[in-house]
C-alpha cells in the first residue's frame, strides 16, 4: 500500500554534480518534473536499496550555519507554541500558527486543489528560498510549486514554483533510503521570498533519536495539514520512527519538528519511502550527509 507520494516517476537526473569532500556527491537539476497521479505506487520501488550500512550513529546535537531563524515571530520561535497539538500520539488538523505556515503542499499544476501529492517546509537560509521534503516526492522540477500554509482551497500566503533541486547521488543512483531527502529552490513570488514571507526551520544534525517532535503533513484526499506529537524511536541507525495515526499519502516530506529546539530534525520519509501503514512513520536520521546537501544549496545560493 502505497500511503504517501498519490505517485512517482521515474528518476531523471539531468545536471551539474558537485562533489562535496568526505560525502556523497551531490546532483542539483531544473529538469521537468514528472506529472503525478492519485494511486501511485509501493513504497518499496524497483531499485531502491533494501537494507543500509548501519555504520553512522546520531550521537550529538549539532547543526548547520543557522544564524537566525526568520519569520512572523522576531525570534524566529513561534509564540504560540503551547497551543500547537494534541495529546501525545494523537493526530489532528494542525491550526493556523507561525510553524504550520511554514508547511506547505506540493502539487502539480495550475492550482494545489486536488493537485497536491507531498508536503513540504521552509528551511532557513540566506537566500530565503530553499524548501525541504522527501527525494522520492520529486525527480525533477517541471510544473511543481508550493503552497505554504495551504487550507481549504486557499493559499493564503501564495504559491512559489520551485526551480532546482538537490538530491543525493546515493539516493538518484541507488534508491538509498538512508537519503531519502531532498532540498527545493525556489523562484520569487511577487518580488518575495519565501522565507521574508513565512519564516523558516533551522535544521539540526545529530540528535538523539528520542526526540519528541511535531508531525506535519498533507493527507492527499484532505485540503488541510495534520499535526502529531509523539517520541521518536530508532528504527535503525540511520532510520528513525514515531507513531502517528492516520498520516496517508500525501504526508510524505512533512518536517519532523523537535520540541526542544524548535528545529527541523526529519521528514516523513526514508524507510519504506515513510511507512507502509498510516499510523507509523519513519525518517532517514539528519547527519553529515544533508549537512552537506544543505551547505551546497546555500553555496549555490550565495
Amino acid at each position: 500500500m502505497n500511503r504517501r507520494p498519490v505517485a512517482m516517476t521515474t528518476l531523471l537526473i539531468l545536471g551539474t554534480a558537485a562533489a562535496i569532500a568526505g560525502a556523497t556527491t551531490i546532483t542539483s537539476e531544473t529538469t521537468a518534473f514528472g506529472h503525478h497521479l492519485a494511486g501511485g505506487l509501493s513504497h518499496a520501488t524497483a531499485g531502491q536499496a533494501s537494507a543500509a550500512p548501519a555504520t553512522r550513529t546520531p550521537s550529538a546535537q549539532g547543526a548547520p550555519d543557522e544564524s537566525a531563524a526568520a519569520g512572523p515571530s522576531s525570534s524566529g520561535v513561534p509564540s504560540d507554541l503551547p497551543s500547537l497539538s494534541p495529546a501525545p500520539g494523537t493526530t489532528a488538523v494542525a491550526p493556523v500558527t507561525d510553524e504550520s505556515s511554514r508547511v506547505g503542499a506540493l502539487y502539480s499544476g495550475s492550482a494545489p486543489s486536488g493537485n497536491h501529492f507531498c508536503t513540504a517546509s521552509v528551511l532557513h537560509s540566506g537566500s530565503k528560498n530553499l524548501l525541504l521534503t522527501a527525494a522520492h516526492c520529486a525527480s525533477n522540477t517541471d510544473d511543481l510549486y508550493f503552497a505554504p500554509g495551504y487550507r481549504d482551497g486557499q493559499s493564503p500566503y501564495g504559491t512559489w514554483q520551485v526551480t532546482k533541486l538537490y538530491q543525493t547521488t546515493g539516493w538518484t543512483q541507488d534508491g538509498n533510503q538512508d537519503e531519502d531527502f531532498a532540498i527545493l529552490q525556489v523562484a520569487p513570488s511577487n518580488g518575495r521570498a519565501v522565507e521574508d514571507v513565512v519564516g523558516a526551520n533551522n535544521l539540526a544534525l545529530n540528535v538523539d533519536f528520542g526526540a519528541r517532535v511535531r508531525l506535519y503533513g498533507y493527507p492527499a484526499n484532505t485540503e488541510e495539514p495534520i499535526l502529531c506529537t509523539n517520541d521518536t524511536t530508532k528504527q535503525s541507525d540511520h532510520q528513525r520512527r514515531i507513531d502517528c495515526p492516520s498520516f496517508p499519502g500525501g504526508t510524505s516530506g512533512g518536517p519532523w519538528i523537535d520540541t526542544d529546539t524548535n528545529k527541523v530534525i526529519g521528514v516523513i520519509g526514508g524507510y519504506q519511502q515513510g511507512g507502509d501503514t498510516d499510523d507509523v512513520s519513519y525518517s532517514a536520521t539528519f547527519e553529515k550527509v544533508i549537512g552537506d546537501l544543505y551547505q551546497q544549496a546555500v553555496a549555490d545560493n550565495t
